[in-house]
Order: C-alpha cells, then sequence, then structure tokens
C-alpha cells in the first residue's frame, strides 16, 4: 500500500481569495456536518495505459437520512454548482489487487497516477473515504499498440451552447434544463465513424468546464451516442497564487501532459472556432507536430465570430499563423479542417486519409 498526497504544489502562502475560499468553505462543510450530512465520493472517468492510471474523482458532502427528495422533473444548471467540498479528505484506491492511499487536494479533488496492473481496455476502480459509501470509477487503459486518438472540445463542439455570447452562455449553464440541451448536428456520427475506423482508438474531452458539470456532461454525452471517454475540466475559482485559473493554460497544459503520457498517439483535435481553440491546436501543432494528426475546427456562423471577437481571417477559415513556423501552409492545410458540422468534417477528414 502506498501513501500519494494529491493536489496543488506547496508555496509559502495561499492566495488572499484562496485564503477567503477555504475559510467559508471550512464553516460550511462544519456546519453541514453538525446537520448530519456526510461525505459521498464523486467518480469521474480516468485513463492509463499498462503500468499506470490516472485517476479521477471528488469528495464532497451530501444530505442523507430523512424522506428522500424527489429528483426534479427539470435539472437546472445551477444545481451542479451548489455542492461543498471536503478538503484534505483521505482517500484509498484499489486498483485490481494493488491498494493506494491519496490525499484529496483544498477542493476535495483526487487527481493522481498510481500503479496499476491492468490490461488495456476499459476497467473499474474502487475509490473509498471515511464516512462514506465506495464507489466505482470507470477508468480507459490505452493499448500501447494504438497510434491514433481523438482530443475534443465540448462547448460549441459537440454540444451548443453559444459560448461566445456571454449572456446567453450563462442562461444555458445555469438556467436551462439540462434535457434541453442540442448537439451539435453530425458530431456524434463522425465521432462514431472515427472510432470505427482506428479500433482501440481513446476520445478525451477536453474543456475549460468546471468539474461540477461532469454528471451532466456524461449524461448529455451518453443520451447523444457520444463514445465514452475521460472528461478534462477544470476546476473554478481561486488557486494558490491568483484569483482564478485560467481556462486556456488548463488546455494547453493537458495537451502537453497527452504528448508526454502517449508519444507514440498522433491526436486528432477537435474544437470550434468561437473561442481560442484555433490558436491553442496551433500551438501545440508548432511545439509537437509528431503528436497532431489533424486538427478539425467546427465553424461557427459568421455572427457568432464576430461576437466571440474572432478575427475576420477567421470567419473566412485561414490558417492560423502559428502553423507557418512547423510546415508549409501548403503541405498542414491537408490536416487543418474547417467545416459548420459534423458531415462536412466527414468529408473532409476523409479526403485527408482519416476516414
Amino acid at each position: 500500500m502506498s501513501l500519494i498526497p494529491v493536489g496543488e504544489p506547496a508555496v509559502p502562502s495561499l492566495h488572499r481569495a484562496a485564503r477567503f475560499e477555504d475559510a467559508v468553505r471550512n464553516i460550511m462543510e462544519r456546519r453541514l456536518r453538525q446537520r448530519g450530512w456526510d461525505v459521498v465520493l464523486l467518480p469521474y472517468t480516468g485513463y492509463g495505459a499498462p503500468g499506470w492510471i490516472r485517476v479521477l474523482g471528488r469528495v464532497l458532502l451530501t444530505r442523507t437520512g430523512g424522506k428522500p427528495r424527489r429528483r426534479p422533473k427539470k435539472v437546472r444548471g445551477w444545481r451542479s454548482f451548489l455542492t461543498v467540498s471536503v478538503n484534505s479528505a483521505p482517500v484509498v484506491i484499489e486498483a485490481g489487487d494493488q491498494r493506494h492511499e491519496v490525499i484529496a487536494d483544498r477542493g476535495g479533488f483526487v487527481d493522481v497516477v498510481v500503479p496499476a496492473d491492468l490490461e488495456p481496455g476499459w476497467h473499474t476502480v474502487r475509490l473509498s473515504s471515511p464516512g462514506g459509501e465506495p464507489v466505482d470509477a470507470p477508468v480507459r487503459v490505452v493499448d500501447p499498440a494504438v497510434r491514433f486518438g481523438i482530443v475534443s472540445d465540448i462547448d460549441d463542439t459537440v454540444m451548443v451552447t453559444a459560448l461566445p455570447r456571454p449572456l446567453l452562455a450563462g442562461w444555458n449553464t445555469f438556467v436551462l434544463d439540462e434535457h434541453a440541451r442540442a448537439s451539435v448536428p453530425g458530431m456524434a456520427v463522425l465521432y462514431e465513424r472515427l472510432v470505427n475506423a482506428h479500433p482501440g482508438a481513446p476520445v478525451l474531452y477536453l474543456s475549460t468546464g468546471a468539474w461540477n458539470v461532469a454528471p451532466t456532461l456524461t449524461r448529455f454525452l451518453g443520451r447523444h451516442l457520444y463514445p465514452a471517454g475521460p472528461l478534462l475540466l477544470t476546476d473554478w475559482g481561486p488557486t494558490v497564487d491568483r484569483w482564478f485559473r485560467s481556462g486556456r493554460e488548463h488546455k494547453r497544459a493537458t495537451l502537453v501532459r497527452l504528448a508526454e503520457e502517449f508519444p507514440d498517439i498522433k491526436w486528432l483535435l477537435i474544437g470550434d472556432d468561437g473561442q481560442h481553440d484555433q490558436e491553442i491546436y496551433a500551438e501545440f501543432a508548432a511545439a509537437y507536430p509528431d503528436n497532431v494528426a489533424a486538427v478539425a475546427i467546427r465553424r461557427l456562423s459568421p455572427a457568432q465570430v464576430v461576437l466571440a471577437g474572432a478575427l475576420p481571417a477567421h470567419i473566412a477559415g485561414m490558417l492560423p499563423p502559428q502553423l507557418g513556423g512547423v510546415d508549409s501552409p501548403g503541405r498542414f492545410a491537408k490536416k487543418w479542417v474547417s467545416a459548420p458540422d459534423g458531415a462536412g468534417l466527414v468529408t473532409l477528414l476523409r479526403s485527408a486519409g482519416l476516414l
């Protein structure tokens, strides 16, 4: 059995916003425990390779006992953010015949790589914490022979959220019933064809969204028949050294991490032109050209792009300037495709030799 600390690296002192957040969280945790709330483990889908796995989850407090509440007919987005995490909770991970003890971070998150002797394919690992019922977390172990994988954005790439329009994005995130969320036309079919064309290819969903919405996103992807895969989200709120986390840095760091964890896999990077996907993917392609199979951009309408503050060059579908230092534009242009929906991307990716 091994003891593995989890969380953010030690720093001389916490940012004042983080200290305030921790103080409020500690008060709420203490009062809710006095009212009989208990620990609950929320498992997230992890991934790995033979010999190691990345385990993801969170330790929260939940109401127990009393008359069970009926599940609301409409699940509003704001409900996902009414959570109280357990700071520095001990968690036991059982993977196969190995057992590891870890400590969740200050937000209750478990994000740790542990040794595990698991064959390629889908597995479950058991998570347990004092005071809570054990839960099983799914883990995708990638076959070392696999050479192709998919990294996909979520908002306005597979799910219509209209993030370029802040007020509408807020309405969709916090107010709209989760069952009213629409899938981007043709994208689920595109992903199905890709995984059929590349057996064993992992699909990872990389987003700047908060971990609070992970259960909602998992249900959405399942309802619309997207391939199962880990969600790689981020935690909203203060960090140990700044007011808020950077969504763009989260995406950049995650792509670099995947390149290091799976050096032999070429990733198809799928996103949209409403935020910063083109810039982030171009930077990654420039730094790790051998880890990029292609970039597929779901093109928003001109009005949406303008509202997002993008330049006319993005509307015209031009290659980002970062690619100039990677390849000649003509050669990389074959790997950079853009269309307004999944059907258009299917045609272009077929021409690029990926379907």
